[in-house]
């Protein structure tokens, strides 16, 4: 029975998913999503979800099959993906990751501290305090109640600052207790295979600027207009996705469409800027690792399997 897992990363735009449809036809796999935004219903052309096309040649999971108004969190995934995995080496298929999301690959792979869920009620109430006291209060409140979790934490990294008062108001016990807790894990003894693909940062910009446009030219501004009509909170992860905050800006007539098409290719290619960082500063092992985009190599000369 097989249990090997393969994972394709690298940061936006490269063009993971057409490498991933190439090998499953190669090895007899199927496509595991791990982007954390292609996960949401709502959203597919602004997160540039797999085709109808590509969904029919290779069977793919995780994509689009959560609604926006859950905030979904990584824990989820990870036991979302476990299942599949499970599934999948039953009828000897290898999984096949796609995605830049490094936090879901690397606590797939390592686990995750086992800290108790929190109600929404709880992050609602963390959210409304955040935006009363300001940040520069929130961040002094959190040192007081636990110095240890804040002191590897920028103190603009506001979802973590947020993240450790939650945690320590629901549960009474300080963040950095609950991490000294032995990890969560969801993975044992299953061979994996990380590529990952850096390839020049300026061309991967290039790369985005031209898919904002095709995305723009494939109708997400309706996308947008038809998720607004939910009215869910500014809050939920769905409404931070690059393009959200834009394209609603402009259907608010706040900027027009050319700003709003400059101002996400100008935070996508910032989130390019943050992936690269992550990926060089990771510690996960990798099997393979490129410069280039994964169109520009060969995947039988480079033994990617």
């Amino acid at each position: 029975m097989n249990n090997s897992i393969l994972f394709i990363t690298g940061p936006t735009g490269i063009g993971k998913s057409d490498l991933a449809i190439k090998l499953s036809k190669e090895i007899n796999g199927e496509i595991i999503n791990a982007d954390s935004m292609q996960i949401y219903r709502e959203l597919k052309v602004i997160t540039a979800r797999p085709t109808n096309i590509d969904i029919k040649l290779i069977k793919h999971y995780l994509y689009g099959y959560v609604s926006g108004s859950e905030r979904y969190n990584v824990e989820k995934w990870c036991n979302d993906a476990k299942n599949i995995i499970e599934s999948l080496f039953k009828n000897n298929v290898t999984p096949i990751f796609v995605g830049g999301t490094g936090l879901y690959i690397d606590t797939l792979i390592n686990g995750i501290t086992s800290i108790p869920s929190i109600p929404e009620s709880i992050k609602k109430e963390s959210n409304n305090l955040f935006d009363k006291i300001g940040l520069d209060n929130f961040f002094d409140l959190i040192k007081e109640i636990d110095i240890n979790a804040v002191n590897n934490i920028s103190k603009n990294d506001t979802q973590r600052l947020k993240r450790i008062w939650e945690v320590y108001k629901f549960t009474g016990k300080k963040f950095s207790l609950w991490k000294d807790n032995k990890n969560k894990k969801f993975l044992d003894n299953i061979d994996y295979k990380i590529i990952l693909f850096l390839p020049d940062r300026t061309k991967n910009y290039n790369r985005v600027n031209k898919r904002v446009e095709s995305m723009i030219e494939n109708g997400a501004v309706h996308e947008i207009e038809n998720l607004l009509k939910y009215n869910y909170s500014s809050k939920l992860p769905i409404m931070r996705a690059h393009g959200v905050p834009e394209i609603s800006s402009y259907l608010q007539k706040k900027v027009t469409l050319e700003e709003c098409i400059n101002n996400i290719q100008l935070v996508t290619r910032h989130y390019v800027k943050r992936q690269n960082t992550w990926w060089k500063s990771s510690n996960l092992q990798f099997y393979k690792k490129f410069n280039e985009f994964p169109d520009e190599i060969d995947i039988n000369s480079n033994n990617l399997v």
